[in-house]
């Protein structure tokens, strides 16, 4: 048998470097580096996260807000939307290794999340961030609506600078009669609905789905079956914003249990 020369062998060595790059496996590990999202030319947000989530890559999801994305207390033990975003995401489509994090935190407002911004998104490098938040700035128009505004697009702006995604929220309805120091919040949904058109973000408009579900006569009473207060949805609630999330993405099927579909497994 012929051996090679160090040379020849070299030569063979560098020609076989480029094929791991060329064949990807799912087990093999992936830096944080390999989750960011190239811009995709012509594309909008929303046809960016369908087309990613077609992809095999993992993504990171990062869920921010104020005590209604935190889930905090009033969801007596049932699943938060970020929760049940998840559930949707890593077990029903399969995306085992995408990450949800919720860094919602109860009381806060649009300032104090740009004020605590590379801790509670910077850091964790996400490809998408969902932000929901205006039911405290509006209390007592604590945060005017010309800051508001501002701070909104401030936010966004920092989102698209670490290359993620940006999805809006408008806050669930609340019961203004019983709480009316957030009687104003109509006017900051009218500021996160204006925003999200100017500056081309998808928009999950959960008060208008309330609004237009609890002006309905035969239908769901929105205030008992989907709040826990004046304020803060119940489980039921919180499963109806992620269920509006999912089909704003166009991943929703209602024969899926965080869809709303029956699921009963078992003869017990």
């Amino acid at each position: 048998m012929n051996k090679l020369s160090r040379r020849r062998f070299f030569e063979k060595s560098l020609f076989l470097l480029p094929l791991p790059a060329i064949f990807s496996f799912t087990n093999k590990p992936i830096s944080l580096e390999d989750t960011s999202i190239p811009p995709l030319s012509g594309e909008s947000d929303k046809e960016r996260i369908v087309t990613l989530l077609k992809d095999k890559a993992p993504m990171i999801w990062t869920f921010t807000g104020d005590s209604i994305t935190h889930g905090a207390k009033h969801t007596h033990g049932y699943r938060s939307y970020p929760e049940v975003f998840g559930e949707r995401i890593r077990w029903e489509l399969g995306r085992v290794r995408d990450v949800i994090i919720n860094t919602g935190i109860s009381g806060n407002t649009t300032e104090t999340i740009l004020q605590d911004f590379d801790w509670r998104i910077k850091q964790f490098k996400p490809n998408v961030v969902s932000l929901m938040i205006g039911t405290n700035d509006c209390f007592n128009e604590k945060v005017s609506i010309e800051a508001y505004e501002e701070n909104l697009i401030l936010l966004v702006e920092k989102f698209r600078g670490l290359g993620a995604i940006p999805i809006l929220h408008t806050p669930n309805l609340i019961i203004k009669e019983l709480d009316t120091s957030r009687a104003s919040l109509d006017k900051y949904v009218a500021v996160i609905r204006k925003v999200a058109l100017e500056e081309n973000i998808i928009l999950v408009d959960n008060y208008g789905h309330w609004l237009e579900t609890a002006e309905k006569t035969d239908g769901i009473n929105v205030n008992k079956e989907w709040l826990n207060d004046p304020l803060h949805p119940d489980g039921e609630g919180h499963s109806e914003i992620a269920r509006l999330m999912f089909k704003e993405l166009s991943i929703f099927d209602p024969e899926a249990p965080t869809c709303g579909g029956s699921y009963y497994e078992g003869e017990h």
